[in-house]
């Protein structure tokens, strides 16, 4: 059925369907940060903070890897609308090429200077040392995490999610049980603290890897092809770098301007550090259906942009905002509902809770913002072959509003840290007059397949 066919109720049906499993997918990797933070919050204050900074490596790395993956769905997606597995699976290997190398790179960072990078983030000795501890271990999961996301990325393309959703699953339920092993010292297991945080990552990330190559020798349709890493095709690589590279420019520019705004909390103490470390894990679970409909929003409409269908694709992104508005909403609501809670049951000093009441609260409302820019950047805009809007926007956004302003206010006029923490969560509202100007204009609707052979 095509959707200029769908009644709205059959259309948000659909919808749901493909969105549930992603949804499933980011509530599981939201868990596993949560029960990091709870299990490591019987370790102490210092424990919680260093592995919160520590990570900010590992999700630069992510956010790599989420660009080469969108930037190979938005190209996926619209040939699966013209149902060209073989350009998919191409289409694979060429971001595998990528992935495998930068991953090498952040593995030799981690596995050999490992107490530098985490200068970058903090200048607390304590901190510096555990985290390093931290990132030693964890290194080795960034290889395996390099083939899986990509695999991973391809599947959903293809309207795979549920299989897609499994493995992740699979993943992150094995690391919060080998969490709980390695931090409490079950079955015999001696207690490892931070490093067993970081040994059942790398575990749980190396058996994932293991069940998509199995899955893939089952597959029916798409397959992870190793050879296919070196395969050359001029006409696919051309469109993936030039789809791809605004991608993955943009979520570095933003992956890394978040980092810096973790260094500049860093900076201000572990109060801060603590705080933010739990607020991350709140904010994530209240984002899930925003970031699940972004992901969606590219999978659907690049297929109707892969076979021309321009009308549809228009109508069906506004429905999916008006979808994500909602989400964003149910999102502040959902932050607001969960602070009694979490501040009952946080145990961080008494300057931190005080840091922790506020940036929840302001956390509420910043949701919003980050609903309705992520879906149509991320979403939306790359559905249609539309990934420079995106980087010049956040490029623009960040690195000459976010944080100049952050640095300005933390070191220069040492404005109070919540005041510091408020300023950092403006930059998504700033950005607002330009991407909904962008989306109403209609210019990211292109279908950018072509004939490859």
């Amino acid at each position: 059925m095509n959707s200029h066919s769908d009644t709205a109720g059959t259309f948000y049906r659909r919808i749901f369907h493909l969105t549930l499993p992603i949804i499933v997918q980011n509530l599981l990797s939201a868990a596993v940060s949560s029960a990091d933070v709870v299990m490591l919050n019987s370790v102490g204050q210092s424990a919680i903070s260093a592995v919160s900074l520590a990570s900010q490596y590992a999700s630069i790395l992510f956010m790599i890897f989420y660009g080469l993956g969108t930037g190979a769905t938005m190209l996926s997606a619209q040939y699966w609308g013209k149902k060209d597995v073989h350009a998919i699976e191409l289409i694979e290997g060429i971001a595998l090429r990528f992935s495998i190398l930068i991953s090498s790179v952040f593995l030799l960072g981690a596995l050999t200077i490992p107490g530098l990078m985490m200068r970058l983030f903090t200048n607390d000795p304590e901190l510096i040392a555990l985290g390093a501890e931290y990132l030693r271990i964890v290194s080795f999961s960034y290889l395996f995490w390099s083939v899986s996301e990509i695999y991973l990325a391809a599947l959903r393309s293809v309207e795979r999610v549920t299989i897609s959703t499994v493995l992740n699953a699979l993943a992150l339920g094995l690391n919060v049980c080998l969490n709980a092993v390695f931090i409490f010292g079950l079955f015999g297991a001696p207690k490892l603290g931070v490093s067993g945080v970081a040994l059942a990552t790398s575990i749980s990330r190396g058996i994932q890897l293991i069940c998509c190559i199995a899955t893939s020798l089952l597959s029916k349709n798409v397959r992870l092809r190793f050879s296919y890493i070196f395969t050359r095709n001029k006409v696919l690589f051309q469109d993936f770098l030039r789809l791809s590279v605004p991608a993955l420019g943009n979520d570095l520019v933003w992956s890394v301007a978040f980092s810096v705004y973790s260094a500049i909390l860093g900076h201000l103490g572990s109060d801060m550090v603590a705080a933010n470390s739990i607020v991350v894990v709140v904010r994530n679970f209240a984002t899930v259906f925003c970031y699940s409909l972004a992901s969606v929003s590219t999978i659907w409409l690049g297929k109707l942009i892969g076979q021309d269908d321009m009308d549809d694709a228009r109508k069906d992104a506004g429905r999916l905002l008006r979808l994500t508005i909602a989400a964003g909403f149910l999102g502040g609501i959902f932050v607001l509902a969960a602070s009694p809670f979490v501040l009952g049951h946080a145990s961080l000093s008494g300057q931190a809770m005080h840091y922790l009441k506020y940036m929840l609260l302001i956390n509420s409302y910043y949701i919003m913002g980050t609903a309705v820019n992520t879906t149509l950047i991320a979403g939306v805009f790359r559905a249609g072959g539309d990934s420079r809007f995106g980087f010049l926007c956040d490029a623009i956004d960040m690195w000459c509003y976010g944080v100049p302003l952050g640095l300005l206010s933390a070191f220069v006029f040492r404005l109070p840290h919540l005041m510091v923490y408020f300023l950092l969560c403006t930059d998504e509202f700033v950005k607002w007059p330009w991407v909904i100007a962008h989306y109403r204009s209609g210019k990211w609707l292109n279908n950018v397949t072509k004939e490859y052979e």
